[in-house]
């Protein structure tokens, strides 16, 4: 079932939580595209493009960004029971971004080593994606998205069908792409066997380790990748970091992380 009657625009907002804005730009950086954009859909709610207007009723809401204040908890919940569909897109909006790290640290100290009276800091202790608090229709990984998946949910919004997403491996874009793999010929502690693509193998192409910007891939294996890391002669906590980086709080990489430190534990490293 469409959006709307065919002879009308579908409402679309864009709202930002915690976040570097970057995913944003996947929409500012459409050039020309973003005015056929303009064309099929109505902007009411989008400030880094111009339109304000937060509590408007929409069709299509994509938000960027994590929750990690009492205030974005309940924004959140208003813009959920004022939206059709809500998009999650964004490491931060997905898996609670980079600032998730403090997730796995006692977030009062940090507060009190970098403020002066923190007490005056509205933060909670944790930073969390959007599905944690309400229901999310979609999830765009990727830090930032790619125009292709923004553009192919809308889409697929405007004409009533569900959105794909594809979890395929980097490590088959790399072979797409004919590029060497950097894992087996230079040894390089890459992500790419457990992380989605989308970034079209972007830092393997230049000779760099995937870090993981698009999330969980399907059917990953985190223990033999863990294991391979370890023969590359990286200490625990080492590849732990490799797990706690983009997308630290999706769940296959969360347990990864802990599976490491309690393995690391009994064997009383």
């Amino acid at each position: 079932m469409a959006l709307t009657k065919p002879e009308s625009r579908p409402r679309m907002a864009v709202h930002k939580f915690a976040s570097c804005d970057g995913c944003q730009l996947t929409f500012l950086n459409l050039g020309e595209t973003l005015l056929l954009l303009n064309d099929m859909v109505d902007i009411v709610h989008f400030p880094e493009a111009g339109p304000v207007a937060p509590e408007a009723e929409v069709d299509i809401a994509f938000i960027e960004g994590s929750i990690t204040t009492a205030h974005d908890l309940e924004r959140i919940k208003q813009i959920r029971s004022h939206s059709r569909f809500m998009v999650a897109f964004g490491a931060c909006a997905t898996a609670g971004g980079i600032q998730a790290l403090r997730n796995f640290s006692d977030a009062g100290e940090w507060l009190s080593a970098v403020y002066a009276k923190p007490e005056y800091i509205d933060s909670l202790a944790s930073s969390t994606p959007m599905s944690d608090h309400v229901k999310v229709d979609l999830e765009i990984w990727g830090c930032p998205p790619n125009s292709h998946q923004v553009l192919g949910a809308i889409r697929a919004f405007l004409y009533g069908t569900v959105p794909q997403q594809s979890r395929d491996k980097v490590c088959l874009e790399c072979k797409r792409q004919q590029v060497v793999c950097v894992l087996v010929a230079r040894g390089l502690p890459c992500m790419g066997p457990v992380t989605r693509t989308g970034c079209g193998a972007l830092c393997p192409s230049f000779g760099r380790d995937c870090y993981t910007c698009y999330g969980p891939a399907e059917a990953l294996n985190t223990a033999s990748l863990a294991g391979w890391f370890e023969g590359l002669g990286l200490l625990p906590e080492e590849i732990t970091r490799r797990f706690r980086h983009m997308s630290n709080s999706a769940p296959e990489f969360r347990d990864a992380a802990r599976k490491i430190i309690a393995t690391d534990a009994n064997h009383g490293h």
